[in-house]
Formats: C-alpha cells, sequence, structure tokens
C-alpha cells in the first residue's frame, strides 16, 4: 500500500490543477483503490486499445510546469527534459510556481504516461509505456527570467528538436490571439510531423471561449465532460476550434514527492487525448500528423448538436476506435493551416515579438489551466478527524435530538389521541 503524501491544496494559478475512523494513527490508502477511481481507462477505450499498443517508443513533451520523474508512479517515464524560464532545474523536473501550480505539470504527466506501482495499483495512464520530455516553464505568478510567450515558443521548439512526435499543452494565454513567436514555433512542429493537443479552458475559472494555444490552426483543442459525457460547464469552455472532447472532472493524478489527489479541468482532459494521439502513432508510425488527427476526430463518439459542435467539437474521445478503425487518408491538417493563416492575417501586422527577458504590456500571460478545488485520495477514502469532530460529531447529536424530540412528539400525540377517544 502506499502513504498518502501532502494534501494537495485548492489551485489558484494566476495563468494553468469522506469519513474516517478516528482511532486510525494515520490515513492510509491502497493504490489499487486509486487505479479503481480511473474509470475513463474502460469508459474511452484506453485498454481496449492496449491490446494493440501501449505506445512504446513514442515521446511526447508535457510543456507545463516541471514534471517529478522521481515519482514511483513515473519510475522511468521521463526521459529528458529541459527549463525554458531560468529559474527551475536543468532537467525540468523542478516543480516551479507556488504549492497548487507547482503540482500540475506532475499531475497531467501522471494521466498521461503513469506507470502505476504494480499490475492494479498507482495511476496508470492513457499511454503507460510512451516516453515524457518535460520542458519547465514559470508561468502566471511564477515569474521567470524569460517572458511567458517566448518560454512557451522555446518549449514547443526544444521539444521538436528532442524527438517528441506529440506536444501535450495544458494552458492557456486566455486570448483569442498569440505573439508572432509562436506562429513560428507553432509551423516549426507543424513542419516536423508533430501533433500538439492543447486544453480548450475552463469557464469555472474565468475562460468563457477557448484561447491560445488552443484557437491556433492545425492544434487539437480539447473540452471537458463530466463522467456522464455531458459538457463539463465549470471545466469546459467552448469555442468553433475544438477537435475532442473527454473526461474533465473526477480526475486523479500524483504530485511532486508522492501522494495521490483527485481534480478537475480541461488541464487533465488534454493529456487524455494527447495519450490517445500517442496510441495512433504507435500503432501507426508510417502516418503523418493530418492522418492521425483525422483518425481522433472521425472515430469520435457522438455527441449532442451539430458536427463539429463548439461544445462537444467532432465528439467524444474513442481511443480504441481510433487505433483500430479504418480512416481514409488525408492530404492536410484538418484542424487547420497555420501557415495559411499567417498569410492572410498576418499581412498588415507590425512585429508584436517581446525583446528577450521582456513581457509586452499590452498582452496577456500565458498561464496553466487552474484546476478545480483539489482533494487528496485519501480524503475521499477515509473520513478526517477534524470533520468527525468539526462536522459529523455535532450534526450526529443534532439530528438524534431532533429525531428524539420527533418521536416524543409523535408519541404525546398518539397518548393524547387515545385518552380522547376514550372519553
Amino acid at each position: 500500500m502506499t502513504r498518502l503524501g501532502r494534501a494537495a491544496t485548492a489551485v489558484a494559478l494566476a495563468g494553468l490543477l469522506g469519513l474516517a475512523a478516528a482511532v486510525a494513527p494515520s490515513t492510509v490508502a491502497h493504490a489499487d483503490q486509486v487505479r479503481d477511481l480511473e474509470y475513463w481507462l474502460n469508459d474511452y477505450g484506453f485498454t481496449q486499445a492496449w491490446k494493440t499498443t501501449k505506445g512504446a517508443g513514442v515521446k511526447v513533451a508535457v510543456i507545463d510546469t516541471g514534471v517529478d520523474g522521481s515519482v514511483r508512479d513515473l519510475a522511468g517515464a521521463v526521459v529528458g527534459g529541459t527549463d525554458v524560464s531560468g529559474v527551475g532545474a536543468a532537467n525540468g523536473q523542478k516543480p516551479l510556481g507556488d504549492a497548487g501550480s507547482a503540482d500540475h505539470g506532475t499531475w497531467v504527466a501522471s494521466l498521461l504516461a503513469g506507470r502505476g506501482t504494480g499490475p492494479d495499483s498507482g495511476v496508470l495512464g492513457a499511454v503507460p509505456e510512451a516516453s515524457i520530455l518535460t520542458a519547465s516553464v514559470a508561468l502566471g505568478s511564477a515569474s521567470g527570467a524569460i517572458g511567458s510567450d517566448e518560454q512557451i515558443a522555446t518549449a514547443v521548439r526544444w521539444a521538436v528538436d528532442n524527438g517528441a512526435k506529440v506536444i501535450n499543452m495544458s494552458l492557456t494565454r486566455n486570448t483569442l490571439d498569440w505573439p508572432t513567436s509562436w506562429d513560428e514555433a507553432f509551423q516549426y512542429a507543424f513542419d516536423h510531423d508533430v501533433v500538439v493537443v492543447a486544453a480548450a479552458g475552463n469557464r469555472g475559472s474565468g475562460t468563457t471561449e477557448v484561447g491560445a494555444p488552443a484557437t491556433i490552426p492545425g492544434v487539437v483543442a480539447v473540452a471537458g465532460v463530466d463522467r456522464q459525457g455531458q459538457a463539463s460547464f465549470d471545466a469546459s469552455s467552448q469555442g468553433i476550434t475544438i477537435a475532442v472532447s473527454a473526461p474533465s472532472e473526477q480526475l486523479v493524478g500524483v504530485s511532486p514527492g508522492g501522494g495521490y489527489v483527485q481534480w478537475a479541468g480541461t488541464s487533465g482532459a488534454t493529456p487524455l487525448v494527447a495519450g490517445a494521439v500517442a496510441l495512433i502513432r504507435a500503432a501507426h508510425p508510417e502516418l503523418k500528423a493530418p492522418d492521425v488527427i483525422e483518425r481522433l476526430i472521425k472515430t469520435a463518439r457522438a455527441a449532442p448538436g451539430t458536427v463539429p459542435s463548439p461544445i462537444y467539437g467532432y465528439g467524444l474521445l474513442d481511443a480504441a476506435a481510433a487505433v483500430s478503425a479504418k480512416v481514409p487518408h488525408v492530404s492536410a491538417n484538418p484542424m487547420g493551416d497555420l501557415s495559411e493563416w499567417v498569410r492572410i492575417h498576418r499581412r498588415a501586422d507590425v512585429p508584436t515579438s517581446p525583446a528577450p527577458g521582456k513581457v509586452p504590456a499590452t498582452t496577456a500571460t500565458p498561464h496553466a489551466l487552474p484546476a478545480a478545488p483539489s482533494a487528496r485520495v485519501d480524503q475521499l477514502l477515509w473520513p478526517q478527524w477534524t470533520a468527525l469532530t468539526g462536522f459529523w460529531l455535532p450534526f450526529s447529536l443534532i439530528t438524534g435530538f431532533a429525531a428524539l424530540v420527533v418521536l416524543g412528539g409523535v408519541g404525546a400525540f398518539r397518548h393524547f389521541r387515545a385518552t380522547g377517544s376514550r372519553e
């Protein structure tokens, strides 16, 4: 069994995620109970897809607040890293930001490529045999020596140059537009046959409309749904660039240093889709990025509304069908052409790329997407002493007293009723 680590706090990034026996001396949970919480592995076709491949040989870059590759669930997963902020560790594994934001990158990576802690225990990612490249960025309240926009552009190029075939970006700029430096960096990724997957954003944290990089033509934008497959009101923004939807509620992840949390947000839906993309790339290494994306969207399960829709995109992710279905070849990226967009829309633009180390005051600052308030998984499985003494014990006493009053009243009523009937 795994002793759960420190509590994860509610995440509020400027920039990105029960009751117990009072006699228990410590809070401990079985890691297999964590695995039981991963409903999406079966419901969204991952376990079926794994009969074909688990993603071995595919590198996925996680551009985020740093990934702690030392946690047991990610043992052997992180094969390379860098820091583009100027304040992190050279290997990209130092979590950056405050307590909540610092955890974000590791949560994302564990959902993507977690190895678990045993055959039936710990967090198992969507693509458990893929390799992770981590590029740590200092976003939002975590200030770096380099401007946030330039950090992202540098991280994208680094990921491409280090062999990533998929890039996961669980972050947003909260604006429809993006700096010209991103034009070049993202086009560099597309020219090198890399699929970029980005989060749509979370309405509950103020992102009412999909923001960049999820608005960039060619990027796979991911919306979020609840466990019933319905659009998540608090955890998913809307927009015409959405490609597919994936679970964004009741997610689990591993925190830096160990310990499990349950959290929510399109930050978590994104690595599930990036994982499905990695599975496609492993199963069909001959396919170019446009065909990989086409398989993803054409095999999505139907969702309410038109197709594509600004809520669900082309539908709900189906990893098994994405890997095994027959899908016709396409020659162009179905999510758009960035170079054509630049040709049309940048013609009259004055270059706005900031000087190295500067963030222009007139532009938004990229940030990792805030997760909904997280909770340690052990808090979901076992009660806490504070909860017992602060709520449940007083609640039980009040409820018991109220029940006695009601029963006494009923007894008195029946007594007087019986006495009256004899008279």
